[in-house]
């Protein structure tokens, strides 16, 4: 060891202190240092006043130096000593790739063992250090780093047991829901074929019925042909009567002619059959955490007698006619208004509390909707241009659109769902009382759609909720 630290001090000796190679035209300046003569040359360049030494900065006065052939000779020696050392021990890989010398320095910056002419070449300026003092340091460092890189290997082999074990949780649960999706379709598909089944019994019932009664109808017919048959006869065999028998039966065969009234003829028209999805199939809670937007009304457009509340979420009716500026888009035809903001695109969700009120249209209109047209009913010429749910009356709920459509709520609505897929043409409205779908209107929706509230005539307030879901 002692042996290997002499050989590196000689041969670090006989290096050159500013080119870090071996010593080449070695000289020896004032101060004692030594150095190549070219790498000296260059050192001094353009310098005319003081000489100052590369190394310990000692100013000489005068531009001089002596040669030095003996270190010239010990750096030919330490040059040998190198080569044969590196043959002797058959070493190649301590050896510099590129240059074929000892890798006797370490680069601060690029963390690179170097030897002398990489120094000089490829990393000036660099902080370098010796071998031996490098690998101290270094060592340091690893040791400090050895305990956080085992608590590193401990976390993730607990991350990778973690993982595992996510894995086979992720395969209970996905065959968990594949089992409940599975459960969930075989109890729609017998929902489903339970309705069907109820559909058909009603329609194979209102056959039936209407059956007997045109069968009934059918009856009468023949049973009034057949009298007409009789009168008819009746009155031939009296034309050859004497006058005076002929006359005494005119008045009974009158009578029994005027008296004989035909049937009316039986018509019917089938019943239009449909169903209501149960809440958990209505999809209601995915549109409503979805596509709920916040509704305000336009006082710009209600009615005279509509009075809307600070926050523009209730309207109410009152007999009061009220001063308003005139404006084009305000409702003189009857107690109606808009919503403030219209819909060209997208989805849309809104809820209306409409509680007990008789009377009330709720929906989406064109902007070209009649507003000056005075009528008893709205629905006659808002057809074409309103797509709502309308209220008349006690039980009378009627979905009003290209066609109307009586509907039968298994329970009174308190709340109305509206929903609106613009790019579908699509409207549905939903019982928000029990969760259930009221009607879906299909059609074809170009320009602006724009939420629509019909009050009646009594003081009852229609009011825009505050949309919320439930999980």
């Amino acid at each position: 060891m002692e042996f290997e630290t002499a050989l590196a001090n000689f041969q670090a000796g006989a290096r050159c202190p500013v080119c870090l190679d071996y010593l080449k035209n070695p000289v020896t300046i004032y101060c004692g240092h030594n150095f190549c003569l070219s790498c000296l040359n260059v050192f001094w360049k353009d310098r005319t006043n003081i000489f100052p030494c590369p190394i310990c900065r000692f100013c000489c006065l005068e531009r001089k130096f002596a040669s030095n052939p003996l270190l010239g000779n010990l750096t030919e020696i330490a040059k040998l000593l190198q080569v044969r050392r590196s043959k002797r021990k058959g070493k190649e890989e301590f050896l510099c790739k590129k240059h074929n010398q000892i890798l006797n320095f370490f680069c601060e910056k690029d963390l690179e063992v170097l030897c002398s002419q990489c120094v000089s070449s490829e990393h000036q300026g660099h902080n370098i250090w010796p071998i031996e003092q490098a690998v101290p340091k270094y060592r340091k460092k690893l040791e400090v780093c050895i305990e956080p890189w085992k608590e590193r290997m401990e976390q993730g082999e607990k991350v990778i047991t973690m993982q595992t074990r996510k894995l086979l949780e992720l395969k209970k649960k996905v065959e968990y829901r594949r089992e409940e999706i599975r459960s969930e379709f075989e109890q729609f598909e017998l929902f489903l074929q339970s309705e069907r089944e109820t559909v058909l019994q009603q329609l194979i019932d209102e056959e039936i019925d209407i059956l007997t009664k045109l069968n009934e109808n059918l009856t009468k017919f023949s049973d009034h042909i057949s009298t007409l048959k009789n009168l008819s006869k009746e009155i031939e065999s009296k034309y050859v009567k004497s006058d005076l028998e002929f006359l005494t039966k005119v008045k009974r065969i009158c009578h029994r002619y005027k008296s004989s009234k035909a049937p009316l003829p039986f018509s019917f028209q089938l019943k239009e059959y449909g169903y209501h999805l149960p809440p958990q199939y209505s999809g209601l809670n995915i549109i409503i955490k979805r596509f709920q937007v916040p509704v305000f009304l336009d006082p710009e457009t209600a009615n005279n007698k509509l009075t809307v509340s600070g926050d523009r979420k209730t309207v109410r009716y009152g007999h009061r006619v009220q001063n308003l500026p005139r404006n084009p888009r305000r409702f003189y035809n009857g107690p109606a208004i808009l919503g403030s903001e219209g819909y060209n695109s997208g989805r849309h969700y809104w809820e209306v509390e409409v509680n007990d009120k008789l009377e009330w249209i709720l929906g989406v209109c064109k902007h070209n909707i009649p507003r000056k047209r005075r009528s008893q009913n709205p629905s006659i010429f808002l057809q074409n241009r309103l797509w709502c749910i309308e209220r008349r009356g006690q039980n009378d709920y009627i979905a009003f659109g290209p066609k109307n459509i009586y509907l039968v709520p298994k329970v009174m609505p308190s709340k109305i769902g509206i929903f609106l897929d613009y790019e579908l043409g699509e409207v549905s409205f939903y019982n928000l009382s029990d969760r259930s779908l009221l009607y879906i209107f299909n059609d074809y929706f170009t320009g602006v759609l724009w939420p629509y509230f019909y009050t009646g005539t009594d003081s009852k307030p229609l009011k825009i909720c505050t949309v919320t879901h439930s999980e």
